[in-house]
């Protein structure tokens, strides 16, 4: 099961910090809180660009999940992160949502926010969605393969 049927957060969401989700709108938005801890941090105490990215990433599936249901995967074809203020340890608020969408690809934005509400970093995305099905075969096949 994923976050958006549970509402708890999976191994994945918790190695990035994941501490709960603030909102989850059908429309194709989703708020999510992380914790930025010290261990995810370069020098000076900047966390690192890729929990960043993975945050933003996160957010904007959800966002797409909500609004075509949880039968869908987005898998992100392209990602481009705009870094704006550097990230410390502590909250962050991560907003992301679906821009458009088609039967096929969407496109979905999203930000990441201090707890004072300062931009830190903003992010646009083109996702595929893939029928869970089809996602789950292809992840059998290629362990079979292995």
């Amino acid at each position: 099961m994923t976050i958006a049927e549970t509402g708890t957060p999976d191994a994945l969401q918790a190695a990035l910090g994941m501490v709960r989700r603030l909102e989850m709108d059908p429309s194709g938005r989703a708020r999510i809180q992380y914790e930025a801890a010290r261990h995810m941090c370069h020098s000076g105490g900047v966390v690192q660009g890729g929990f960043v990215a993975g945050w933003l990433d996160t957010t904007m599936a959800q966002a797409a999940m909500m609004l075509t249901g949880a039968h869908i995967v987005p898998m992100t074809l392209e990602m481009k992160v705009s870094f704006f203020e550097p990230a410390r340890p502590g909250p962050v608020i991560a907003e992301g949502w679906v821009e458009r969408a088609g039967r096929a690809t969407c496109f979905a934005e999203s930000r990441l926010l201090d707890p004072g509400g300062v931009i830190l970093a903003k992010a646009s995305a083109t996702l595929r969605l893939i029928p869970r099905d089809k996602v789950e075969a292809a992840s059998r096949a290629a362990v079979i393969a292995v």
